[in-house]
């Protein structure tokens, strides 16, 4: 009965037991016997997932979370592609209109004002996933992103770095604003310098890293770290780095967000916020589900929001600033 309750999403068992269940499924293979469960009359819930994200790691990281999840549970995932601001509102209605039973909204969507709305109004149960300031309206699972990138820059200052630049991700989504305040806010409390020139304007995707990065990498004097918003646009910054000729971390320390995939298959391999992809959309799943069967039981529930741990992981782009010798005057007499 334990591990029924686990593997379909209940709330009722100790986080502690809940662990020990999932270890050994994974450790298992276990599947659950689907025509056993339909005999036993278990309803199939459908989940639908909205996806816009221009992070190819992110997005692969966030599937696999999901579908192993949905595995687990008994779960139809419904995954739909949509831009965001132009379509998203009608792909969401049509999945609604269709019959599914809750809806997760992974970044950039969970941000958007007409999806939350339409949840709202429809009464759809939904979770929003990494929203650095999330809608009270849905449930939500995320990370504290003003204090992991307040902790990254504080490990940057350690190095002996002072002249930092940093890279914004899109300015429609909460999750920048608050990864720029805890940059801010280090630098600040450690007296160095906060110049405009120092903060360049990002999309979250590698094109625009390379348009932020060219910025920074040609200021005088150039900044002896670069600490990106997210690894693709960390990785476009190392692109940069080398087309000028600089070694990193020799030259320039750059820095990331996400422990993405692609955090591991350039070079160097990429410092950065671990922040738990897989683990998150597993967690948003299970989150809609208590959900979804709280609100079939006609229970009143309050919107969850889950936060989850962050973790730095140093690789080998990041290090202390090289020492250049003093400008030496020579005098003619």
């Amino acid at each position: 009965m334990t591990v029924s309750r686990v593997v379909n999403g209940e709330s009722n068992v100790r986080a502690s037991t809940r662990d020990r269940v999932n270890a050994s499924v994974a450790a298992l293979n276990y599947m659950p016997n689907q025509a056993a469960r339909r005999l036993a009359g278990s309803h199939i819930l459908r989940i639908g997932v909205l996806y816009s994200n221009p992070s190819a790691g992110y997005l692969s990281e966030f599937l696999v979370g999901l579908l192993n999840k949905a595995s687990l549970m008994h779960i139809q995932l419904v995954v739909e592609k949509c831009e965001a601001g132009e379509h998203e509102e009608t792909e969401a209605r049509n999945l609604i209109t269709n019959g599914i039973d809750g809806l997760i909204l992974p970044p950039p969507l969970c941000d958007s004002q007409p999806l939350l709305d339409l949840v709202s109004v429809s009464g759809t149960p939904a979770v929003a996933v990494s929203s650095g300031q999330p809608d009270a309206r849905v449930c939500a699972v995320s990370i504290d992103d003003f204090r992991a990138a307040y902790e990254m820059t504080r490990h940057l200052i350690a190095l002996g770095h002072q002249r930092i630049g940093f890279i914004s991700g899109h300015p429609n989504q909460t999750a920048t604003s608050r990864r720029l305040a805890g940059f801010r806010s280090a630098m600040q409390h450690a007296g160095l310098d906060l110049s405009d020139e120092l903060q360049a304007q990002g999309m979250f995707n590698y094109r625009s890293g390379l348009d932020a990065a060219e910025v920074l990498l040609t200021l005088e004097p150039r900044p002896s770290a670069i600490f990106a918003s997210n690894d693709d646009m960390a990785a476009a910054t190392v692109a940069i780095a080398h087309r000028h000729g600089l070694d990193v971390p020799g030259d320039v320390t750059v820095t990331g967000f996400d422990d993405a995939p692609l955090a591991t298959t350039i070079w160097p391999e990429l410092t950065t916020v671990r922040q738990p992809i897989t683990d998150m959309a597993g967690a948003a799943m299970e989150l809609l589900v208590r959900q979804i069967k709280a609100t079939r039981a006609g229970e009143t529930r309050t919107c969850e929001h889950l936060v989850m741990e962050s973790s730095l992981i140093r690789r080998q782009s990041d290090a202390a600033p090289r020492l250049r010798p003093p400008v030496r005057i020579v005098s003619q007499s």
